[in-house]
């Protein structure tokens, strides 16, 4: 990754390798959950499992939409090239849905499979999400300057619970 790609997407090689890792760790838990489905036989834990995977759906998808509605998505671009701050829909109630979706499944996948394997590669996932949402934030404080970071004070960055409960405290 040459340095001017580096400068416009955030991305340098030590953030790079860290997706790789969190990634890669997530398609083993994929692979992982396939072989060792249900593996305590507890039906209603993977059906948790599944609606866990439903609700990550939503997370995943819902910005997709709402940066080509409300982003300023320049034509024949990726969604992700916003021109506008989108603070409304599924981004009042998280900052990072995509990458809340990606923990989402980790734990749906740890709920169908019922292994410890499962539960302890959860933890890496969590983490490097994390650390990616973090250094998101930075990337955007950079683009949309003062006002990314009053968003950042009422909208939290992975927690839908406190961005749902701030959405009713704005509305009294």
């Amino acid at each position: 990754m040459s340095d001017l790609e580096a400068t416009k997407t955030g991305m340098n090689w030590r953030n790079w390798i860290l997706s790789c890792i969190y990634g890669s760790i997530l398609i083993f838990q994929v692979v992982f959950t396939y072989f060792n489905y249900n593996h305590m036989g507890l039906e209603n834990i993977t059906n948790a499992g599944w609606m866990v995977m439903t609700v990550s759906a939503i997370f995943g998808w819902m910005p997709i939409y709402t940066f080509r509605i409300k982003g300023g998505v320049p034509k024949g671009d990726s969604y992700m090239h916003t021109t506008n701050l989108v603070d409304s829909g599924i981004y009042a109630i998280v900052r990072h849905p995509q990458y809340f979706a990606g923990i989402l499944i980790s734990f749906a996948l740890v709920l169908m499979s019922q292994h410890w394997l499962n539960t302890v590669l959860f933890v890496p996932v969590v983490v490097g999400t994390y650390i990616d949402s973090l250094r998101a934030d930075e990337r955007l404080i950079e683009k949309f300057g003062d006002d990314y970071k009053s968003y950042m004070k009422r909208v939290s960055g992975l927690n839908p619970l406190v961005g749902i409960i701030g959405m009713f405290r704005s509305r009294t």
